[in-house]
């Protein structure tokens, strides 16, 4: 039996990389150090990967968030999601404009930018179609180059929405 020929789609993202945090505009490098000491103060004792993040509001607000780990592992919440469900609890009608996302972990070193779990991308982008407004994501490891992405769209290309409802 022969296979049907399928049509194949190709998607792409676009990413800013920065070397340092000196090639970051001002505001971003405060909210990349503002994530990195939310991460300080999360709760990880099985995990030992401390998430940080920091969100910027357009009233120029800063709400942090860190990952609060349980037993339980379902019930544990990731830094990002805290961020984000707080700042929609403080100001439910204020967007989000940036939001800077960084770790401290246990083996320490790790170089590559942490992006959100898949979970926190679709938080993120339903706060986007909340506001009408795309969310610049700022993502670092424990150290070394820095991701700048203009939307959560761009990591997640095969987006659910309302329409499907």
């Amino acid at each position: 039996m022969k296979e049907a020929s399928m049509k194949k789609i190709t998607l792409q993202s676009e990413i800013e990389v920065a070397q340092t945090v000196a090639e970051l505009s001002g505001m971003d490098a405060q909210l990349l150090a503002r994530a990195k000491e939310a991460a300080k103060g999360a709760y990880a004792p099985y995990s030992n990967f401390k998430v940080g993040a920091a969100l910027l509001m357009k009233n120029g607000v800063v709400v942090i968030g860190n990952n609060q780990e349980n037993a339980a592992y379902p019930v544990t919440m990731c830094g990002e999601r805290n961020a984000v469900f707080s700042a929609a609890a403080q100001y439910p009608n204020t967007p989000i404009e940036a939001i800077a996302i960084t770790i401290i972990s246990a083996k320490g070193g790790i170089d590559r930018p942490i992006p959100p779990c898949g979970s926190c991308r679709q938080v993120i982008y339903e706060n986007e179609i909340r506001h009408q407004c795309d969310i610049r994501l700022i993502l670092q490891g424990d150290i070394g180059k820095i991701y700048v992405i203009q939307s959560v769209k761009d990591i997640l290309p095969l987006l659910f929405d309302a329409s499907y409802l």
